[in-house]
């Protein structure tokens, strides 16, 4: 399967010869294996396997991570059973279908993740903690600004924890730190640190929402700008509105305009509590507990 070009719709002729192609080998795999309800969790891959398996007449039921739905999962709304959503917003895009709001089945998971100690990375418990990462490989234009940026924290009261991903650490071997700054390339555990600190500086990823809502933890959001459909703004957004969390563009992204905001958000207690408070009433406890339940009902033919 390929995704659609939305440059040069010609090549897209391409990808409906392979749609084609896909559904026909789906059809036999899926009418072999005789499946009980078929999943999508996202992404062009699942088109032709949710839709073969709709024409095969059995169940489906897909689940939509972020808060404005792709393109496929748009398609397939028509062909599947039941729908589940990670935030409450992203109902209203399905019209007419059993759509429901599940969460995210990550929210859950990060729940019974045990917290780390500070004291493993350097870090002092009696001073706040503010996280700043995005994503676990990094990004080249972020770690520059980041290089700019570090040596501005010097005189804060507060430390920080910079992840800076495993492909640009090197970057910063040879940079003169302020000792309230510490800098790791990568956290297998990441949740398990995110419990600890009171602010966190991330992109707006579905499964970043997902963590951070489930933990309740004000967040100032950087969506990235090469997402497809800009779905990581619209993720944000929705935390925005929801008084949980601030957005900072990353062409905007500097100390100009980063540590003001940390500042606002860590030295207003009433503000810290808001956000804090409304960040975790988005986050599900029992998502995948949900969307088990769902599945079930669909299979027993009660949705």
């Amino acid at each position: 399967m390929k995704g659609i070009n939305r440059r040069n719709p010609f090549k897209n002729i391409a990808v409906i010869n392979s749609f084609r192609k896909a559904i026909k080998t789906c059809r036999k795999k899926i009418k072999k294996f005789n499946p009980d309800i078929v999943l999508g969790i996202g992404g062009y891959i699942t088109a032709p396997v949710i839709y073969a398996a709709h024409k095969e007449g059995y169940k489906t039921f897909i689940h939509e991570q972020n808060s404005v739905p792709g393109l496929s999962n748009k398609f397939l709304s028509r062909y599947t059973s039941a729908i589940g959503v990670s935030l409450p917003s992203t109902v209203k895009h399905f019209k007419g279908k059993n759509v429901y709001y599940t969460g995210n089945p990550r929210s859950e998971e990060v729940l019974s993740i045990k917290p780390a100690r500070k004291a493993d990375f350097g870090l002092q418990n009696s001073k706040k903690l503010v996280i700043i990462v995005m994503g676990s490989l990094g990004s080249l234009t972020m770690c520059q600004k980041m290089m700019e940026i570090l040596p501005q924290f010097a005189n804060k009261s507060y430390e920080v924890l910079f992840i800076s991903g495993k492909t640009y650490d090197e970057m910063y071997q040879k940079q003169n730190l302020p000792k309230n700054v510490k800098i790791v390339p990568f956290i297998e555990n990441l949740p398990a640190i995110l419990k600890r600190c009171d602010l966190v500086v991330t992109r707006a990823g579905a499964s970043t929402i997902a963590e951070i809502t489930s933990i309740g933890i004000p967040s100032i959001l950087v969506p990235s700008p090469f997402v497809t459909n800009n779905h990581q703004y619209k993720n944000a957004k929705e935390l925005v509105d929801a008084k949980g969390a601030e957005i900072l563009e990353e062409e905007n992204f500097n100390g100009e305009h980063l540590l003001p905001m940390i500042d606002k958000i860590l030295q207003n207690p009433n503000l810290y509590k808001t956000m804090k408070e409304n960040t975790k009433k988005l986050g599900v406890s029992d998502s995948a507990s949900r969307i088990y339940k769902i599945i079930k009902k669909t299979v027993e033919r009660k949705i």
